[in-house]
């Protein structure tokens, strides 16, 4: 099911992907996550998605009042704070995707599948 923005002259439907673009390219703003995670391996190695293939790691629901609920999977970067890095993306991603949109998200939750860390420093 697609958000469904309802105004005075008809009817807006928005496609999950185009919501799942807009909330990953939100999240990847964020400090601390380096990308989304492919969860469908089936090997159980996760995998780094950037780019076009960003919404693999990101699922969107919308129920009938046409709220949104998002389900992010992503990776950190070691040494930061979790929790810090999770209201970040929560709050980002709710204000974003509603500014862009015009539809309210009711629910984000976070998994993280995996810490990277950053050699380039050596």
């Amino acid at each position: 099911m697609a958000a469904k923005i309802v105004t005075e002259y008809g009817n807006i439907l928005i496609d999950n992907e185009v919501v799942a673009r807009i909330a990953g390219l939100a999240a990847l703003d964020c400090y601390g996550v380096v990308g989304m995670a492919n969860t469908d391996m089936k090997d159980g190695f996760v995998q780094l998605l950037l780019g076009d293939s960003l919404t693999k790691g990101i699922k969107v629901d919308t129920d009938d009042d046409g709220k949104i609920t998002l389900e992010f999977h992503v990776i950190v970067e070691y040494g930061t704070k979790i929790s810090a890095i999770a209201d970040n993306l929560i709050d980002t991603v709710r204000y974003r995707v509603s500014d862009i949109l015009g539809a309210e998200v009711s629910h984000v939750d976070i998994y993280v599948e995996g810490v990277r860390v950053d050699n380039t420093d050596k």
